[in-house]
């Protein structure tokens, strides 16, 4: 996806993945800010690590508690912090590294695209309250859902989250457990599903899934978890976290080039990619 962006605006930059572990993120930063990369792309369990490692935070970032997108910058003639994508030749030390978070636009607006989901007035149960769940719940609240309900595995974590939003936008009702009636949109952030024979990421006994409107699963590798199968089984509209994947991604790219992503060439890109791994 990253790789054909790139090309599609006329970049010689190549993205590629590498394994770190957490112990060892902030040399991973350090080395990657000297070796003249661009910019950095983390995933669980960095996001919430790297606040703390780098130089300065974007409001993004500041506004969610976690990094997910890190830009590498450098002082320009008029001592103005740019981008080192922008710079004809490697810029003169010192280098920076700034934190952005593109998670929470990325969930509510693959929401809106892929079920037609608006946030206001509505109701909402959220799996998982770590750092996905929490974003995902904070950016809901913010967006103006009415109602909120929090089911994690770790009551402390789900304690956390709703206080986090109750001091921030009180007049969102949230709760921790199951709904006792309709509501308009599970989201799944857990990780079950990922492997073949994980169990639901719920207790239907507790709220079954006809219950309902619509449910979001952030796992898009498989295409259909048993959650989502359940789900469409029980009359529910169902996606899986592929939009949101893509809209990280576009936005990161934007922040690494500061020019629009060519979102089309992009989305091709990873439909191809996550269809040949389907398959």
């Amino acid at each position: 996806m990253q790789n054909a962006g790139f090309a599609a605006l006329g970049l010689n930059w190549q993205y590629l993945a590498f394994d770190v572990r957490p112990e060892d993120l902030g040399a991973a930063i350090s080395g990657a800010r000297t070796m003249g990369f661009i910019g950095l792309n983390l995933t669980v369990p960095h996001k919430l690590l790297a606040m703390g490692l780098v130089h300065c935070l974007d409001a993004s970032a500041r506004s969610w508690g976690a990094v997910n997108t890190i830009r590498f910058e450098a002082q320009d003639a008029d001592g103005a912090w740019q981008p080192v994508g922008s710079f004809a030749q490697p810029p003169t030390p010192p280098v920076r590294a700034q934190g952005f978070n593109t998670d929470a636009e990325a969930i509510t607006r693959a929401l809106q695209e892929d079920l037609g989901f608006e946030p206001r007035g509505a109701s909402v149960l959220v799996l998982g309250a770590g750092g996905a769940g929490r974003t995902a719940a904070l950016k809901l609240a913010r967006d103006g859902v009415s109602r909120l309900f929090l089911v994690n595995r770790t009551m402390a974590k789900a304690e956390q989250a709703r206080n986090e939003i109750l001091e921030h936008w009180p007049q969102v009702a949230v709760a921790l457990g199951y709904p006792d009636a309709g509501i308009d949109l599970v989201l799944n952030a857990t990780s079950l599903g990922l492997r073949a024979g994980d169990a639901l990421p719920l207790d239907t006994r507790q709220f079954p899934l006809r219950r309902a409107r619509s449910v979001y699963d952030m796992i898009y590798r498989p295409a259909e978890t048993p959650l989502l199968a359940a789900a469409r089984a029980s009359g529910c509209r169902v996606a899986n976290g592929r939009g949101m994947l893509l809209h990280q991604g576009t936005r990161s790219l934007e922040i690494w080039t500061g020019r629009p992503a060519p979102v089309e060439v992009m989305r091709q890109a990873l439909d191809r990619s996550l269809d040949r791994t389907d398959d």
